[in-house]
Formats: C-alpha cells, structure tokens, sequence
C-alpha cells in the first residue's frame, strides 16, 4: 500500500488551545486506530498519541500525531512547550481543532489566534505549512453562531465545521487531510 510518511515523520498534528475542551482526543479516537485518554476537562492530553489514519479505497495510510494542547508562552517553553513543539516541524498538515461552542465562555476566533501566535513566535516556518482548521462541536447552537463570526474574522482559512458527538464533517476532514498529504508528499 501507499504510504505518505516516512517512519521518522508525522504526517499530520492536532492541538487545541490549552484551557479549551475541543475533543481533540474524540476526534483522534474516531479517526484511527489510537485510544487516547478522553476526559471532559483540558489537559487530557500529557504525551503524544500516534495513531494510522486508513483510506481503503486510496489503498493508503496516514500517520497522526496527537500533540497535547499548548499555553500561552508554550514558544518560550512554558507548559509542555518544546518537547511537543518540535513534533509539529515534521508535520506535512496541521489540524487546529478549534472549540466553536465556546465553552467556558472562550472565543473560538481567539483560541484560534493565540494558537496561531504561539507556532509563529517558535518557528515562522510553521505558518507557512498547509492548515485546516477543523470547527467542532457543531451540533450545538451557540456554535453556529460563533462560526458565522469567525469565518468573518478569518477569510481565507481552509474551515471544515464538525461535530465528535454526531461525526457530521468528519469524512470530510479525513478527505482534506488525505488530499492535503498527497500534493505535499
């Protein structure tokens, strides 16, 4: 079968603002063949979790890497900082899985920001890697609100709306990715 990765590379990261219960976990879950630990509270993620994404019908496999959630000041090595940073350099896509509920009050266009702020401020090259932003929790009300406004705020990003809970977007997402890793190989 193809393969789009090399076995010291990742092929795509997932990583969500530090305080924002995203679900990045039950994405990854959903999507391979890994288990993370699945908790409703941030911080689930302490280690990276690699798990094979599969598209039979491509006769092709993807790695992933699931990279723990960054803080503020994670580019000054605060927090899990650079141990999980460096991983993100051998990414061919990355995935920001951003919370569009806005739980606890945040602004998905904010987590979004400061997550973008942090790749810069540790390595420009990053920004300059194809990205998805993957809007979850779709299957809420406030969410779709909060889409609307973010797509405003943020023209030109390539946004894919999902949802864990009832798995709406997520072919999509998996399409994306595989497409995304084919032109870049």
């Amino acid at each position: 079968s193809k393969r789009f990765h090399t076995a010291s590379s990742f092929v795509d990261a997932l990583f969500k603002d530090s305080s924002n219960c995203a679900s990045k976990s039950s994405l990854v879950s959903l999507i391979t063949n890994a288990n993370p630990k699945i908790g409703a509270y941030p911080f689930t993620t302490l280690h990276v979790n690699i798990g094979t994404l599969e598209y039979p019908e491509h006769y092709a496999k993807l790695k992933l890497a699931d990279i723990p959630g960054l803080i503020d000041g994670a580019s000054d090595n605060k927090g899990l900082g650079h141990k999980f940073l460096r991983h993100i350099e051998r990414c061919k896509v990355l995935v920001l899985i951003i919370d569009m509920a806005g739980t606890d009050g945040r602004d998905p266009s904010d987590d979004y920001e400061n997550l973008i702020k942090e790749l810069g401020l540790y390595s420009p090259e990053l920004l300059k890697k194809p990205m998805i932003v993957a809007a979850n929790k779709m299957d809420e009300e406030e969410a779709v609100k909060n889409l609307k406004k973010f797509k405003k705020r943020h023209k030109n990003l390539d946004i894919i709306p999902i949802s864990c809970l009832s798995e709406d977007g997520i072919g999509k997402l998996k399409s994306e990715i595989y497409d995304i890793c084919k032109k870049t190989q």
